[in-house]
């Protein structure tokens, strides 16, 4: 039986966590608050990563938890999780410094995109499992100086069959992980306008005429511009049918956004605890702040804001697990977690004062990586056509 199933209390027509998730949830927030923050705290504020020597004993302790690459299925050395698993561990696995980009800095490995699984056994064993045994990295190429929320239309990199080969003529922008990542997934149109003119291919990073340029953006992670001139890749290294790479892009990031949704909570979470333990502990014009109005208002919007947003994305992965169309589930989820989360570090920041923006704290990288989430994986504004175009066409 299905894991999101077992979580339907059939007695009282209740859903409820599953208890073995229960249980991990426990597992990954002991590691996390303890193991690997001990690490990161040695680390300057605005790393993105953990020097291999410190990593290695941290990645070696997720192996044996059973956690490693989570996406990835067990056929294939990872974790197995499905989607509402992969929620609750992405919320705790996001709670440290870099956690928004990098969670818990790599402990658990880092997955392949999960549509390299639905490529060819050669593919997969030159690409989907090296990177699952040996953590070689990967990014997915798909916005483009013309545009990335609406990429059916904007996509223009082409990609022209000559011989045994395609060759790549064109730009993709805001591509995270780019320049230490050995392959990637890129987008391009073989044929005419419109989705069905897209398709995937497989690039190495070194393959001559592929450049990359970082675009400094205000987080400390920054995405890159790759430049394709000339770029000739092997027939071999088209990653399903032509024609067939809209659908293999929108399989990856409808399923990223509930990882994705769920680690802003994690994060909201982790900076409302921060908060709260202020709040009882400072002392300002006679009384502690936890004692005003003003404060214990700010604090009970945040709670409140956040169980509902966890709900949402509580309810998003459920439908995905039971095989259900949630396009528009993981929309909602998107906007919802991205904005409450913003919305919570913010007042979090209030609350804290002068701490709060100092980087004594994590809650500034988190307010400015956290701005980015709003933009990243769809901007708000084109979810909500999603969710409109739904509710006007009477889809709920």
């Amino acid at each position: 039986m299905d894991r999101a199933v077992e979580g339907m209390d059939r007695s009282f027509g209740a859903w409820t966590m599953p208890d073995e998730y229960r249980e991990m949830q426990r597992l990954v927030r002991r590691f996390v608050q303890g193991d690997v923050r001990a690490v990161e705290d040695t680390l300057p504020h605005d790393a993105t990563s953990c020097p291999a020597d410190k990593l290695a004993p941290l990645q070696e302790k997720a192996k044996a938890m059973g956690l490693w690459c989570v996406r990835t299925p067990e056929a294939y050395g990872g974790a197995g999780l499905n989607l509402l698993g992969q929620a609750v561990w992405a919320e705790e696995a996001k709670q440290v410094r870099m956690g928004l980009y990098n969670a818990a800095m790599g402990a658990f490995g880092i997955d392949p995109p999960n549509v390299i699984w639905e490529g060819n056994r050669r593919q997969i064993e030159a690409y989907g499992l090296p990177g699952v045994e040996k953590g070689t990295k990967c990014f997915v190429a798909i916005s483009e100086p013309s545009g990335g929320a609406d990429p059916g239309r904007s996509i223009q990199l082409r990609a022209e069959k000559v011989g045994g080969k395609y060759v790549l003529n064109g730009s993709k922008m805001w591509i995270t992980g780019a320049a230490k990542a050995d392959w990637g997934i890129v987008y391009a149109r073989t044929g005419g306008r419109g989705r069905s003119g897209i398709s995937s291919f497989i690039v190495d990073r070194d393959t001559p005429g592929l450049s990359i340029r970082e675009i400094p953006v205000i987080r400390a992670y920054s995405p890159y511009e790759l430049h394709f001139d000339n770029v000739e890749v092997p027939a071999e290294n088209l990653l399903g049918a032509e024609g067939q790479g809209f659908q293999l892009a929108e399989k990856w990031l409808v399923d990223n956004r509930i990882q994705y949704s769920a680690g802003t909570l994690g994060v909201a979470q982790a900076a409302l605890d921060i908060a709260v333990k202020w709040a009882n502990e400072r002392e300002t014009f006679g009384s502690k702040l936890a004692d005003k109005q003003a404060v214990q208002w700010m604090l009970a919007d945040s709670e409140m804001e956040l169980r509902a947003a966890r709900l949402v994305v509580y309810d998003a992965a459920w439908r995905g697990d039971r095989g259900e169309d949630f396009k528009l589930e993981a929309s909602i989820a998107k906007v919802t977690a991205t904005e409450t989360a913003g919305r919570i570090v913010d007042r979090c920041m209030q609350i804290l004062g002068g701490l709060g923006v100092s980087k004594e704290l994590p809650l500034e990288r988190w307010y400015r990586e956290l701005r980015i989430h709003r933009i990243g994986e769809g901007p708000s504004e084109v979810h909500r056509m999603v969710v409109a175009r739904n509710v006007l066409n009477g889809r709920r």
